[in-house]
């Protein structure tokens, strides 16, 4: 690799570490192409970029982007690095699925919103609900008290009906 292929290929990691909202570090040695293969189909189809980089470049890109210094003793053998930039939880779960039937997959570090975790709390960390899950239950526990509301309007607007109903009958009467 030349010197300008190595500097192009910092930039690109460079700009992947920036933009990443979660970045999951993994070392998949003894773990077959095939199976490798279906591991990169999950992550693309839930729009997770899954790269094997490396470890010198990894380095060189997060010492631009800073505050990525815990990052530094886990780039040591194989690595791969799983970028979510939608959904900073969603690799954890794709990882520990693919985890539980490939023993061989060791998760070395996992990076949420900028906090660094020890790749042992990837089982952990797949149990944070999605950003849809999320956003879906705020919108219930919102919609609950407005529901409410609308129920006891439209209850005191009956009564107001009622009650203009029957001053209307004794006029009437």
């Amino acid at each position: 690799m030349t010197r300008s292929e190595k500097e192009h290929a910092i930039a690109l990691l460079q700009e992947k570490f920036a933009k990443a909202q979660g970045m999951f570090f993994t070392d998949f040695t003894g773990i077959s192409v095939e199976k490798i293969t279906i591991l990169r189909s999950e992550f693309r189809k839930a729009g997770i970029e899954y790269l094997v980089v490396k470890n010198t470049l990894a380095k060189k890109a997060l010492e631009k982007v800073s505050g990525y210094e815990a990052v530094y003793p886990t780039l040591k053998g194989a690595t791969a690095i799983a970028f979510a930039y939608k959904d900073a939880a969603a690799p954890a779960k794709i990882l520990q699925k693919f985890k539980e039937k490939n023993e061989k997959l060791i998760s070395k570090l996992c990076v949420l919103e900028g906090q660094v975790f020890d790749g042992a709390k990837l089982a952990e960390l797949a149990k944070i609900p999605s950003r849809p899950e999320l956003i879906a239950s705020i919108l219930g526990s919102i919609d609950a008290p407005v529901s409410g509301v609308v129920g006891v309007l439209n209850a005191v607007i009956r009564d107001v009906v009622g009650v203009i109903d029957a001053i209307e009958k004794q006029k009437a009467a």
